[in-house]
């Protein structure tokens, strides 16, 4: 039977699917991107050496500003799973939609350093308000890493489809906690621990992630694509570890020697092993930099192949401007090293580095930003269309409702309790009528 005669014996129906309906279904755990980047511009901003007033004023802005994005994603996600729970699960179970589930974790950890880095100096909130966000970072990044490395690993992937792994920074967040912490309490050897616990156990699995990462890298050479901006991602883990290791190693050198651990010189020794670290790591970094910024603009304008190609020419160009905010987040950890690195060894040129590169993190967010507004306002992005949002809220219905025959007042609706298949006939024809959509 074709298709145009199989549509003209299906029944149709003329609901409508209005825009908030449709912004719910589309949206992603990829919106948090947004937010991580948004968060990189104040971190960036609030570690310039000697900021002024207005710095610090915009800095505060920029920690509003992710904090109501921060908000608006969890309510989205929220109404998602309640009004269209098939799509939801997808995103959760997906194996490529999962691995973006962890965004929401690193959002939330710029969103706690910057409450730790305002709010406890001026005694909006206590120390133990701080001491109650490390370990709610802690568990949030365990909870949002578990699920996620078991719905990946639960298949077999192609070394082809591969991208650099994602870190939690527990470490980054334990150095700024420890920052209110006094290094005589008995917490402040806790947290120190766990700091480096995790930032070790996080290194090293994103090193080994790295690794395969290369090795699609001598089979396939660079990414093409929407995939060359994950090569930004790679940079995230040795930076953000070269950041962790030198403000862990600067309080473990106060915290040992207050508590009388290992021996008197510990401090120094875990302090000068930390900034030897970090200091190759940062290397490391900076070289995955410009080891993916070199080739990103020739490669992000190449299909990686015939398919996508053709399929590229049907679609807007912004609707992978979500991608491209991989640009801000993975580098803010090596440049905020760059200017605890001039702390370290008292290199006034580090600052001065430093602020050029923040210069450019906030350009770089701006034309983004903007970008990404565009996308939103002309529907590139976080939108379903009209028929997947259909035959998920039909398919939710059609199993929440019992099958057979039933009494009630309203006999429309009781008749499609009897045949809850008939709920799934706008969607088969709007695939047949329109094709499979890219959102999907």
């Amino acid at each position: 039977m074709s298709a145009t005669s199989l549509t003209s014996t299906l029944p149709t129906t003329t609901e409508h699917v209005g825009i908030f309906a449709r912004r719910v279904h589309g949206w992603s755990w990829q919106a948090f991107s947004v937010g991580m980047g948004t968060g990189a511009v104040y971190v960036s901003l609030i570690d310039i050496h000697l900021p002024t007033l207005l710095v610090t004023h915009i800095a505060t802005a920029f920690l509003l500003l992710s904090i109501l994005i921060f908000l608006v994603n969890l309510v989205a996600l929220a109404l998602q799973a309640v009004l269209y729970p098939p799509r939801s699960l997808k995103l959760m179970t997906d194996p490529k939609k999962a691995v973006l589930v962890p965004l929401s974790v690193l959002s939330l950890e710029t969103i706690i350093i910057g409450i730790v880095k305002n709010a406890v100096p001026d005694s909006h909130i206590s120390m133990n308000t701080a001491y109650a966000l490390f370990w709610t970072y802690v568990f949030s990044s365990v909870l949002a890493c578990f699920p996620m490395l078991m719905t990946w690993f639960n298949n077999g992937h192609d070394v082809t489809d591969f991208t650099p792994g994602k870190l939690m920074l527990v470490g980054v967040v334990t150095a700024n906690v420890l920052d209110d912490i006094p290094p005589t309490e008995n917490r402040a050897i806790g947290v120190l621990l766990v700091g480096y616990f995790f930032q070790g156990l996080g290194t090293f699995i994103t090193l080994l992630f790295l690794s395969i990462y290369f090795v699609r890298l001598v089979s396939t050479g660079f990414m093409k694509g929407p995939d060359a901006n994950a090569a930004f991602v790679a940079v995230g883990p040795p930076g953000f570890t070269a950041l962790a290791l030198l403000g862990m190693g600067i309080h473990a050198r106060d915290i040992l020697p207050a508590h009388h651990l290992i021996c008197t010189e510990a401090g120094d020794v875990f302090y000068a092993v930390s900034a030897l670290a970090s200091l190759m790591l940062f290397g490391l970094a900076v070289f995955l930099f410009l080891f993916g910024a070199l080739p990103w603009w020739s490669k992000l304008r190449t299909s990686p192949n015939s398919a996508t190609r053709e399929n590229s020419k049907s679609r807007s160009r912004l609707q992978g401007v979500l991608g491209c905010w991989s640009l801000t987040f993975p580098n803010v950890g090596w440049i905020a090293t760059v200017r605890v690195l001039g702390d370290t060894f008292s290199i006034p040129g580090f600052y001065t580095l430093h602020l050029i590169l923040v210069v450019a993190m906030c350009l770089v967010w701006l034309t983004l930003f903007v970008l990404t507004m565009t996308a939103f306002w002309k529907g590139d992005i976080l939108l379903s269309e009209e028929s997947l949002v259909l035959r998920d809220r039909n398919h939710f219905a059609g199993d929440a409702c019992p099958q057979g025959n039933g009494t009630g007042s309203d006999g429309a609706e009781m008749d499609n309790i009897a045949h809850p298949n008939l709920m799934h006939v706008p969607t088969l024809q709007g695939d047949l009528e329109q094709g499979p959509s890219p959102n999907d």
